[in-house]
């Protein structure tokens, strides 16, 4: 199977500092223009999804689209918008970040229920980038708590794969039979083990690949697969034996696309991601998708593993984000504690 080109990964790694700038994608002056707000390791999923919707819409509308993209730590894009970037559509990576955008106004309460699969067409799970030949043995969570290992992961306060790896880390206790105590201890442990918390995954990344600081990265499936695809001689992905469902849900900002009128085209635009077109592209860039006939030609992409959602062990976003990372909450005891 093909593996999709990912030479951008590099230059994109190196223009971290320029943080979650606008880019265009499609250069026409005329015509409608969309927004689509983003974390930050979606960049080279959108940079291929965008100009196929560009050239979809042309052939089947007649109408000229630009598509101009920014991207960033998932909470911290989500409240951009909430603080005015005025986002056509969301593409993030939790329901919790779209749910603080509902409560502003900004989208419909029922979000989740305008597209299919919970308005997610996209999933992916949290993994561990190790150095070539795994020289600290790393396996497991629990691994990543032994006192001679440095893990990098992402700020869980800005953004939402450091978010789903505190997640992934404690429910992999729970499901396994162990107590709320024992899954503090285990996430303590690991952020103990963290030399420098970046606000994104694509900072965390470059800490990892290019500041050649810690021994293992953890992050989205689709992320490690990327950096391994471009610097595979250096790196090894890890599987977990048990692990968090990651979603990566959309939605339309309908304030933003009422006022100028661009329902329709935001609208397209998040449909295209569920058609077979769309998939694809995802599964290119190791995204697991929802259409089982895409999921079933890329299968080599992925490698089976144990799933659990944030529902079934923290009873939803809303009170994981609550217990665990508002301020005061477990990840703010555990850290400054640190």
């Amino acid at each position: 199977m093909a593996i999709p080109s990912v030479s951008s990964l590099r230059r994109a790694l190196l223009a971290l500092a320029l943080g979650s700038a606008v880019v265009p994608f499609a250069a026409q002056a005329a015509g409608v223009e969309l927004l689509n707000v983003s974390y930050d390791v979606a960049r080279e999923l959108y940079k291929d999804i965008n100009p196929a919707f560009v050239a979809e819409w042309k052939k089947s509308t007649g109408e000229t689209v630009t598509i101009k993209q920014s991207h960033g730590g998932s909470s911290k894009q989500a409240r951009a918008v909430a603080d005015g970037l005025e986002a056509s559509v969301v593409t993030m990576n939790q329901a919790n970040d779209i749910d603080m955008l509902a409560d502003r106004g900004l989208v419909a309460k029922d979000w989740a229920r305008k597209f299919p699969d919970n308005a997610a067409p996209y999933y992916s799970t949290m993994v561990f980038l190790v150095r070539k030949g795994n020289p600290k043995g790393i396996k497991d969570w629990a691994d990543l708590a032994k006192p001679d290992v440095k893990v990098v992961i992402p700020n869980p306060k800005t953004a939402g794969n450091g978010r789903y790896t505190y997640l992934a880390a404690w429910g992999s206790v729970i499901k396994k039979g162990g107590n709320e105590a024992q899954a503090r201890d285990l996430v303590g442990k690991i952020f103990k083990n963290v030399p420098v918390l970046d606000a994104g995954g694509r900072a965390a990344t470059t800490t990892f690949t290019q500041r050649q600081i810690g021994d293992a990265l953890v992050t989205f499936e689709n992320e490690v697969n990327l950096v391994r695809a471009e610097f595979g001689n250096d790196f090894e992905v890890v599987y977990p034996s048990i692990s968090v469902l990651a979603e990566s849900p959309v939605a339309v900002v309908d304030k933003v696309v009422d006022r100028k009128g661009i329902r329709k085209q935001a609208t397209g635009y998040l449909n295209f991601l569920y058609s077979e077109t769309g998939q694809a592209i995802g599964a290119k860039h190791y995204m697991r998708v929802r259409n089982e006939k895409v999921m079933k030609q890329f299968a080599a992409n992925y490698k089976p593993i144990k799933l659990f959602t944030v529902d079934d062990v923290f009873g939803g976003w809303r009170a994981a984000q609550k217990r665990h990372f508002d301020d005061g909450g477990e990840f703010d005891k555990i850290y400054t504690s640190k």
